[in-house]
């Protein structure tokens, strides 16, 4: 089992789309470490240095170092949704990039979970030119990281994640009940016991910031900003600092 997990990663790591009432976000890798709290006895320190907004060149460039000099057993690596959304990329950087992240946390000894991102297109604007970029990284990544020494959690191919239910009002990050199936999917894939009662705990917690949008609150409160940013160079991220950024004993409670 594993007792020093870290995070590396963006804003679907980060948890945005899962807010708590006191404004913090929790999501999937909050989860994950919960988890494998949960299912052993040992503690487990957990460190998430993933920052909204990020594309994964800088990604790498400023987590990664600090990742393993925290001496991860455990490491996940999430990026590249922020670089297919960008007017243009190269799919064979984005997989160079995470390979460098995978070999180099690899031969630390560290198990490496690589996640795909879940596929957002079905509900976005513009999301035809988004679900051609994410099947192109999708497949790039099965051919690069289905192999001994990485684990790869394809939430890409989670025909279930793409259902509407599962993302936050935004239509971009998922929600709490989205987060808990990708934490599902993690644990599954490292043979750890997913707590029973996570499903209605997300559905709960997913229903409570659920609301209607209309077209044009959407594009005002969600589109327009996120187009300001691109013309000024400007990212969600900017100013802050990771969510975690040291190891931290998990305290074993209900996941609210």
């Amino acid at each position: 089992m594993f007792q020093r997990y870290v995070a590396m990663g963006d804003s679907f790591t980060e948890g945005v789309g899962d807010e708590l009432p006191n404004g913090d976000v929790r999501g999937w890798a909050d989860l994950v470490a919960l988890g494998l709290a949960t299912a052993q006895s040992e503690p487990v320190g957990y460190a998430n240095l993933a920052i909204r907004g990020k594309l994964l060149g800088p990604i790498v460039a400023e987590q990664l170092q600090p990742a393993l000099a925290l001496k991860p057993d455990l490491l996940t690596i999430v990026g590249g949704g922020n670089d297919i959304m960008r007017p243009k990329v190269e799919i064979s950087s984005v997989i160079d990039l995470l390979e460098q992240v995978v070999d180099t946390a690899s031969a630390t000894g560290a198990q490496v979970v690589m996640l795909s991102g879940a596929n957002p297109s079905r509900h976005l604007p513009l999301g035809s030119l988004m679900q051609k970029r994410g099947d192109a990284l999708a497949q790039a990544a099965r051919a690069a990281f289905v192999r001994p020494g990485v684990i790869l959690v394809d939430n890409w191919a989670d025909d279930e994640l793409e259902l509407k239910k599962y993302w936050s009002v935004d239509k971009l990050h998922m929600n709490a009940r989205g987060h808990a199936r990708v934490a599902s999917n993690v644990l599954r894939s490292l043979g750890v016991p997913v707590p029973v009662e996570w499903e209605a705990r997300a559905d709960a917690d997913a229903a409570s910031t659920e609301r209607a949008q209309g077209t044009a609150a959407y594009y005002r409160e969600f589109v327009l900003p996120w187009i300001g940013r691109r013309l000024t160079g400007r990212s969600s991220g900017d100013g802050r600092a990771p969510k975690r950024g040291s190891l931290e004993i998990v305290h074993v409670v209900s996941p609210r």
